[in-house]
């Protein structure tokens, strides 16, 4: 019985980090949201996936091509605000334009 109390225990425990990793994530979503707006102007959508503990992409999509900055612009202001907020360096950071689909 103490077994499997304990069992019970650690798979608890275990399940913490990952809602504590995850609700975490969220708030770096959120601070390079913010950034973005104040340095371009248009908040973006931040999403995130990990996997086995690494983060392995950001995503930052505006909902329109921002003026004023060039692509290249853009990415660099994207890395450097995930670099500040988020603890892992993820393997990919995707940066994409939502566009109007009428013809």
């Amino acid at each position: 019985m103490k077994q499997i109390t304990l069992l019970i225990v650690l798979l608890l425990l275990a399940g913490c980090g990952v809602v504590d990793s995850m609700t975490e994530g969220f708030k770096h979503t959120q601070q390079v949201a913010n950034d973005l707006e104040q340095s371009v102007g248009s908040k973006p959508f931040v999403g995130f996936n990990w996997n086995n503990g690494s983060l392995t992409n950001v995503t930052v999509t505006f909902s329109e091509i921002p003026k004023g900055k060039s692509i290249e612009e853009l990415i660099a202001i994207s890395r450097d605000s995930i670099g500040k907020h988020f603890k892992q360096t993820p393997n990919h950071i995707i940066v994409a334009f939502s566009v109007d689909g009428s013809i």
